[in-house]
């Protein structure tokens, strides 16, 4: 079988794989350059899940992982492994804390997907949610952008975005929404539940998703430049959070 094809068949580098070991996430074949260092330690973990490891040239990794950089490893498996948003919903009832969701409206660039996934594992937020069409999936770019991240906090992929929020909205939670019209970001109550919807790179949320805000917010923008990296963005609003919650 090649694994080559399918950049969501694979996990590349040594984070991502120990990361995807250690969360008990489904791997079917570990390749490795060598067993010694960082590399024996996946591979005993690995021999105790029953996964079979396999010691292949690091011209063969190079070749699996198509230019990235894979630190003499690589992992393939279900990379993707989505929850359901009932799963989401549980989740925050088992944790017994005020709902706490991002929402990525589009987010069609891996890395950017993967860095809100690491600031939202980080901020102690309970999911993402993405839709299947137009937005990056769980890919092995997702993963080694996301530290691992990934590998812990859970993803919901819905068919429909405006119909998650609506289900949000009946279980009581609250949707905040990232837009240069919206009022200042830190004048707003993050302590209930929040569902916090994070934009696309070039267009912002769409027109359907932002008349389903209960709140508009923005952040002030001093200088010449008029918008910020959504995920650099995401992990202000997270931060905001996290600031409020902790009081």
């Amino acid at each position: 079988m090649n694994h080559t094809n399918s950049e969501n068949d694979l996990l590349i580098g040594r984070n991502p794989v120990l990361e995807a070991l250690k969360a008990e996430r489904p791997i079917d074949t570990i390749y490795l350059a060598s067993k010694g260092g960082s590399l024996g330690k996946i591979a005993a973990i690995a021999r105790q899940r029953g996964i079979v490891v396999k010691e292949v040239s690091d011209q063969k990794l190079s070749q699996m992982a198509q230019g990235a950089s894979h630190q003499g490893v690589v992992a393939t498996g279900a990379c993707a492994s989505y929850v359901s948003l009932e799963e989401l919903l549980e989740r925050s009832r088992e944790k017994g804390t005020a709902p706490f969701l991002i929402i990525c409206d589009e987010i069609e660039d891996p890395h950017n997907l993967g860095a809100i996934i690491r600031t939202a594992e980080a901020a102690g937020a309970d999911g993402i949610i993405i839709p299947k069409r137009r937005s990056a999936s769980l890919s092995q770019t997702v993963h080694k952008t996301s530290a691992g991240a990934a590998s812990w906090l859970p993803v919901a992929r819905v068919s429909n975005l405006a119909a998650a929020i609506d289900t949000l909205k009946e279980n009581g939670i609250w949707i905040y929404g990232t837009d240069a019209s919206g009022q200042p970001y830190d004048g707003v109550d993050f302590t209930g539940p929040v569902g916090l919807v994070i934009g696309s790179e070039g267009f912002g949320m769409g027109r359907l998703i932002r008349k389903k805000c209960d709140f508009l917010l923005r952040l002030p923008m001093l200088g010449k430049i008029t918008s910020l990296n959504a995920s650099v963005a995401a992990g202000i609003f997270m931060y905001e959070t996290v600031r409020q919650r902790q009081k």
